[in-house]
């Protein structure tokens, strides 16, 4: 089990009240926080650097993402608005507003052109990031409860909902695929491969479906997760699947056999919420309360050391 990250090499108290998600940037190198004060940190996490401070929203920052080229961060919070950034300067480029309730989830399309924000007023909305309208582009009322994530791939959306859909958006022909999962999703993801989606519901499951028919390929338990949003992701090379828990855990399973490999047991004081892997490295980062903490494999050595 040497690829899995469980050896914990730093935490970093990011003095940003409750953490609320922790996400790499593209390439591994850094990442960002958001906080229950406001603001968005960017990180160089393998050294514990602060980089930059974004501060500009009204309210607790729920989501954070960097774009491709890594000039760029989209975020949101409970305040309803989506904001983007120069990752250089700090400065907010725009604010998107249009949203009735909390934002949710925010992404980026490949190219940085657009971002999507999920909503708890059950919708999802495209914003074009170089135009100057204050409108989104395209409205997605299709869930009938809270939009709980959103992801992008080159060509698709995936958006989950409360009211327990997995809906992957095909944005070249412009159809709608649905899926139920029964039980309220907080959390979904594709696979590396593009090929699965990966999706996390209240029930303390995890479910990977095949993305073109919806067909179960796998069911994922043993972790605590019936009350608050706990994300879930495949490690670097799709070969296992990683959760937080309610219990303080951080679970990994083999995505092939289905069962639990491992775990870490005080991953975090009280619900570790957020988990987030390098793309590349057998690195992972997670946070609870209000720090984040790096994971690496058992025989990595630091360059401090």
């Amino acid at each position: 089990m040497s690829e899995l990250p469980k050896k914990l090499t730093s935490t970093t108290d990011c003095k940003q009240g409750v953490v609320r998600g922790v996400r790499f940037n593209a390439d591994g190198n850094y990442c960002l926080t958001c906080g229950s004060d406001k603001s968005v940190k960017l990180w160089n996490p393998h050294r514990k650097i602060l980089l930059k401070t974004y501060q500009g929203h009204g309210y607790d920052v729920l989501d954070a993402v960097s774009s491709f080229d890594n000039s760029l961060i989209a975020s949101c919070g409970t305040d309803k608005i989506a904001i983007l950034w120069d990752v250089a300067t700090g400065q907010s480029l725009r604010k998107f507003r249009g949203h009735l309730a909390i934002v949710n989830s925010v992404a980026f399309n490949e190219e940085a052109s657009v971002i999507l924000t999920g909503s708890v007023d059950s919708s999802t909305r495209i914003w074009d990031c170089r135009s100057k309208s204050f409108d989104p582009v395209q409205v997605l009322k299709d869930a009938k409860d809270s939009v709980t994530s959103v992801k992008t791939s080159d060509y698709e959306l995936l958006t989950a909902s409360a009211d327990g859909y997995v809906r992957r958006y095909d944005l070249r022909n412009g159809q709608m695929h649905m899926d139920c999962v029964g039980k309220p999703v907080t959390c979904v993801n594709f696979t590396k491969d593009g090929q699965c989606m990966l999706a996390s519901s209240l029930d303390s499951t995890l479910r990977l479906l095949d993305k073109d028919n919806g067909e179960l390929l796998g069911e994922y338990t043993g972790h605590k997760n019936s009350e608050f949003k706990v994300e879930s992701c495949l490690n670097h090379t799709d070969s296992h699947i990683v959760s937080g828990s309610e219990d303080g855990r951080i679970c990994f399973w083999d995505l092939v056999e289905g069962t639990m490999s491992s775990t870490i047991a005080d991953a975090g004081d009280g619900v570790v919420h957020s988990v987030t892997f390098h793309p590349t490295e057998a690195c992972m980062l997670s946070a609870a309360q209000g720090s984040f903490k790096v994971w690496r494999t058992e025989d990595y050595e630091s360059e401090e050391s």
